[in-house]
């Protein structure tokens, strides 16, 4: 129970009054406590004079969290202008004024309507006033007093966060800092302890520990091993009143987790791994794959692998794979099963990342023995060398062995192998292989000048499994053999003038050879046997490859003779001699003082066989011309237009149609229906004619339909009527067509075959006079009486 004290406030007033307390009512307030009274005092505004003033209270408490059923009683307010005649109203203004705290205007009573909170609202402001009931004057000025609100511990502490989350490295020292908590309390702190907060730990020991009075949280424990224990869940309590008994408490949870430290070296799970790996394993291809274990994780579990020794150190790489820190063993080098078939490797497996603090706990790697089988597969032969190169003459005789090439079976079976040429290679089928022993040979002649190189491809096969090949390049040079003669270097121009003087030099020769020489070339020029005593030029031989021609008299006549044939044979030193006789073709030709040549009896001194650039143009522009003739004539008869059968009204005649093809008769039942003739009722009544327009649209006649029986001569006699009686008919003749052909026609039968009965004497001169175009017609009848006269 807490007691109040109730103080006066005394004013000095503008007259001297005597101040009275009412006395306190009763009030069930739930505990007696004190009356509390505010005096309301004022002065006279008439008097001028000072006047005492009376103390009054201005200032009340109460308790927050009031349980009681009733009203809680504030205080009285008091006026020194009260007479008891009931002439005063007591008025209240301010913080919950008429709905927090309601006065008795009679009595002046204040009064709580509900509990109040502290922690709401610690303090509140309020104006008192006594005003005359009946003129609602105040009779005193308005007086201020305040309204504190007294704290009680009716709230717990409460943490910052509901779940704390913290981390620590593993085999972290006893009393490293974790993380610290903090909890707040809404009671007032300037009032008792309430607000005074303890810490403590109710879960989380004997590893962790709590400051009391910062919160801060520390291990507690040596040596914790995050692959033992990686999570820890700690509570701790806040508790107020200085942690005394009846205090409120809170609590929150803190999640501390153990991160990982390289303390763990590398073990491998076993001492020695078994691979096999087939001989025939392309490099850089994996063998297996072995792996270290490592309870550490992220980089501290990082490893890297290395082959230290063994007989296969150099046959063998190993690499690591990030991503699940294994070692991939792959090949080096090619295996060879009948050669070595077992390596025996020495794999080391380390840390990339190590922790010198934990260097005590011994060395951070691991090592483990890898065997590998090699194993034996059925490999292609192969060949005693990677490429082969073959000289051969070129005069070598046919089916002469060139060179020979081997290959055998590698592995333990040794199969028989068998050879062939790739024809892809060798298209011409210039050489074969002896498919057993590998011999190559030549099947048709070489020419070194033609191809001085010939490369071939060798194909080596298993005989019991030809799947099992290999190829091998050969590469053939051919080797020169003097079987060629020389010849000159170039065509020459010689001419010679008439007044030229002798031993002058009018050309000078050289020669060429197709075959290859070592030493280089020697070549001898001389005249042929039968123009070196009698020639009228001389040839000298410079011993330099060339040879010059000289003039052996002083004048020439070109009316004499013009052109003179010098045979001069060009030899070459070279084993067998190969020597040509090749022509010079000497020009006389008219010349001024100085030798510049004037004119020649002809144009070319020596002329290459066949036609002339100049003719062979001209024969060009011709070809040109005629096919442009052509054409033209070709479009000039396409577009003359045919014209028509009947030119104009007047100018009627009968037509003639040429067929060219001959009907089976009537035993030719594919050419054409002959029920459609027989049948007139087959045909489209509403198919009208296409080659006119008629004025007048007739019906068609319906005709009776003739009998199965009826003969097709009757059939289209009476067509042919019909035609002729038919108003929509062209006012021209118009030919019909029918697979028969009577003598109902004025012209009588056109065809061929009747021309036997016709009057041998008939006249055709009628036809000269039907124009140009009957002008063939008529020179063949014409050509017939002709011949009959003679």
């Amino acid at each position: 129970m807490r007691t109040y004290h109730c103080f006066w406030l005394l004013f000095w007033a503008g007259q001297p009054h005597q101040s009275s307390l009412t006395p306190l009512s009763k009030r069930t307030s739930g505990f007696p406590e004190e009356e509390k009274v505010l005096v309301l005092s004022g002065n006279s505004r008439q008097d001028l004079h000072r006047s005492k003033r009376s103390w009054m209270w201005n200032q009340f408490f109460l308790l927050e969290e009031y349980t009681g059923t009733d009203y809680q009683y504030v205080g009285k307010l008091h006026s020194d202008q009260y007479k008891g005649d009931g002439s005063l109203k007591y008025i209240l203004s301010g913080d919950g004024a008429g709905d927090l705290f309601i006065i008795n205007e009679n009595t002046g009573d204040i009064q709580a309507t509900r509990r109040l909170d502290r922690e709401e609202k610690p303090v509140y402001i309020l104006r008192a006033q006594a005003v005359n009931r009946r003129t609602g004057r105040p009779v005193e000025p308005e007086s201020e007093f305040i309204i504190k609100i007294h704290d009680i511990n009716d709230n717990e502490p409460m943490f910052t966060k509901d779940v704390y989350n913290a981390s620590i490295p593993e085999m972290s020292d006893v009393g490293t800092f974790v993380v610290q908590v903090t909890a707040t309390d809404a009671d007032d702190p300037t009032y008792g302890n309430s607000a005074k907060v303890v810490y403590s730990i109710l879960q989380g020991q004997p590893y962790f520990s709590v400051e009391s009075e910062t919160g801060i949280i520390k291990t507690a424990l040596l040596n914790m091993d995050r692959e033992n224990r990686e999570q820890y869940q700690v509570v701790i309590q806040a508790k107020d009143m200085g942690g005394q008994m009846g205090g409120l408490s809170g609590t929150t949870t803190v999640n501390i987790t153990l991160t990982d430290v390289n303390d763990n070296p590398p073990r491998f799970p076993q001492s020695t791994y078994q691979f096999r790996a087939p001989e025939s394993m392309p490099l850089d291809s994996p063998v297996g794959r072995i792996k270290a274990n490592d309870a550490d994780v992220d980089e501290n579990a990082e490893i890297e692998y290395s082959i230290t020794e063994g007989d296969g150190y150099d046959m063998f790489g190993i690499t690591t794979d990030k991503d699940t820190q294994e070692g991939i063993i792959t090949v080096k080098k090619t295996l060879d099963f009948e050669n070595k078939n077992l390596y025996i490797l020495k794999v080391e497996a380390a840390n990339t990342h190590v922790d010198p603090r934990f260097l005590y706990l011994g060395p951070f790697k691991d090592s483990a023995t890898v065997r590998i089988q090699v194993e034996d597969v059925d490999e292609p032969p192969m060949f005693s060398r990677p490429a082969y190169i073959m000289e051969v003459k070129e005069d070598v005789p046919m089916n002469s062995i060139i060179g020979t090439v081997t290959a055998q079976d590698p592995d333990a079976a040794k199969n028989p192998v068998k050879y062939s040429v790739d024809r892809h290679t060798d298209m011409d089928r210039v050489f074969n292989i002896n498919s057993g022993n590998g011999s190559i040979f030549a099947s048709k002649p070489l020419d070194r000048e033609a191809l001085l190189w010939h490369n071939i491809t060798v194909i080596a096969a298993e005989i019991n499994n030809p799947k099992q090949s290999s190829r091998v390049p050969v590469f053939i040079k051919v080797l020169d053999v003097n079987d060629n003669a020389p010849e000159f270097a170039m065509f020459y121009e010689t001419f010679v003038c008439e007044n030229a003087k002798a031993e002058q030099l009018i050309q000078t020769l050289s020669a060429v050879d197709k075959d290859d020489s070592y030493s280089g070339h020697q070549f001898s020029f001389s005249l042929a046997p039968e123009a070196a005593s009698s020639s009228n030029f001389t040839l000298q031989d410079n011993r330099d490859n060339t040879a010059g021609i000289f003039t052996r008299k002083t004048r020439y006549n070109r009316h004499e003779m013009s052109t003179y044939f010098l045979p001069v044979v060009i030899s070459d030193n070279e084993y067998p001699i190969q020597s040509s006789t090749e022509t010079v073709t000497i020009q006389v030709c008219a010349c001024d003082h100085l030798g510049k040549m004037l004119s020649c009896n002809a144009e070319a001194l020596i002329h290459p066989t066949g036609l002339s650039t100049g003719a062979l143009i001209a024969i060009l522009l011709c070809i040109i011309i005629l096919l442009v003739t052509v054409v033209l004539f070709a479009a000039l008869r396409r577009q003359r237009k045919k014209e028509p059968l009947i030119i104009s009204k007047e100018d009627i005649r009968d037509n003639i149609v040429s067929y060219n093809d001959e009907g089976g008769g009537e035993e030719d039942t594919q050419a054409f229906d002959i029920g459609t003739l027989r049948n007139p009722e087959a045909i489209d009544d509403n198919k009208l004619r296409r080659d006119i327009v008629p004025e007048t649209l007739f019906l068609p006649r319906r005709t009776a339909a003739a009998r199965d029986n009826t003969d097709v001569r009757d059939f289209i006699n009476q067509r042919l009527k019909e035609n002729d009686a038919d108003p929509t008919a062209p006012p021209y003749d118009s030919l019909a067509t029918y697979a028969y052909e009577g003598n109902g026609s004025v012209a009588e039968s056109l065809s061929s075959l009747e021309s036997v009965t016709t009057d041998g004497d008939q006249d055709y001169d009628y036809l000269s006079d039907w124009g140009p175009r009957f002008k063939k017609l008529a020179d063949m009848y014409g050509a017939m009486d002709s011949d009959k006269d003679s």
